[in-house]
């Protein structure tokens, strides 16, 4: 049986490699459009035709509708204005405001989300369109199929993390899965700020701050050097809310942004990150890094979620 990894790893291996596939693209596909390379820039109208008039073609009931948010295309079966506003108020606007803070290219393919309006929706045209039932109640990304697929119901937390990853694949291939999920979980939670999306404390705090109490939360030096394996295996829900933190940590302190360009600058001699993490925060060496992680627990101590 193949091992089926987490969403946001697939996103990025399947827009670096064609090839790259997961369990449920083993089933058989009977409605799925062909992936259309976008083309350079933003005008790309010819292509993004195409592959809306393919959309049409195969979309499985008359109660869609089809909205365009390059390099995205919006497809759901709620009232047409709700998919529009979702369209406008989360896919565009987090575009937007992702690639003002970090991203030059948008993903080399025209990748598709599907909004399905309730629990059976989801399922049901799924299984339909895919050839599997989902096995989360939020969301996915189906790398053969260039595409997410969310049960909108549930919230937009998890169609604006996803929408992280195909950015960070075409802008930062090379980007750890620690950096990767840490970066795309903090906009989980988010809204904008002076004209700047940002991210707000989510519901991964509690088991932080339970893991942190037990003294479970390993050294950033440790975090930093997670394979792709251990990170999506090992502690799984410490290392996202870790992950998550450190970022949130970084925005409140005005030192995101200026983390990941150096990071992805720096990335072929500091593949994991954390030689650049320490120049950013000014700690040098694990005693200062250890001090600055018992500072950061205790912060984290102190934040407080609200819904």
């Amino acid at each position: 049986m193949k091992k089926c990894l987490p969403a946001g790893l697939w996103m990025m291996l399947a827009l670096l490699s064609p090839a790259a596939r997961c369990a449920e693209e083993d089933a058989p596909v009977w409605r799925t459009v062909p992936p259309i390379r976008a083309a350079k820039g933003e005008t790309a109208p010819a292509a993004m035709k195409e592959h809306i008039e393919l959309l049409k073609s195969r979309l499985p009931g008359e109660n869609f509708t089809i909205v365009e948010a390059r390099p995205f295309v919006v497809v759901g079966d709620d009232e047409p204005a709700e998919v529009r506003r979702r369209a406008e108020q989360n896919v565009r606007w987090a575009v937007k405001l992702l690639k003002k803070a970090y991203f030059t290219k948008d993903p080399p393919v025209i990748i598709d989300i599907w909004l399905f309006k309730d629990k059976e929706s989801y399922e049901a045209n799924a299984q339909e369109l895919f050839g599997k039932k989902p096995d989360t109640p939020f969301g996915y990304y189906s790398a053969a199929h260039r595409a997410l697929v969310m049960n909108i119901s549930t919230g937009g937390g998890t169609l604006i993390h996803e929408l992280v990853h195909p950015y960070i694949a075409a802008n930062f291939p090379d980007c750890p899965s620690w950096f990767n999920e840490g970066l795309a979980s903090l906009y989980e939670q988010c809204g904008e700020e002076d004209g700047e999306i940002h991210g707000y404390t989510n519901w991964r705090l509690a088991g932080l701050q339970r893991a942190v109490a037990g003294k479970k939360v390993p050294s950033f030096k440790t975090l930093c050097a997670t394979t792709t394996e251990e990170f999506y295996s090992q502690d799984k829900g410490t290392n996202y809310a870790q992950a998550r933190y450190l970022c949130y940590y970084l925005q409140q302190e005005g030192l995101l942004k200026s983390y990941y360009k150096k990071f992805r600058a720096n990335s072929a001699k500091d593949p994991a990150g954390y030689q650049t993490l320490q120049e950013i925060l000014g700690r040098k060496g694990d005693a200062e890094m250890k001090a600055f992680q018992k500072e950061w627990e205790q912060w984290v101590l102190k934040l407080k979620f609200r819904d």
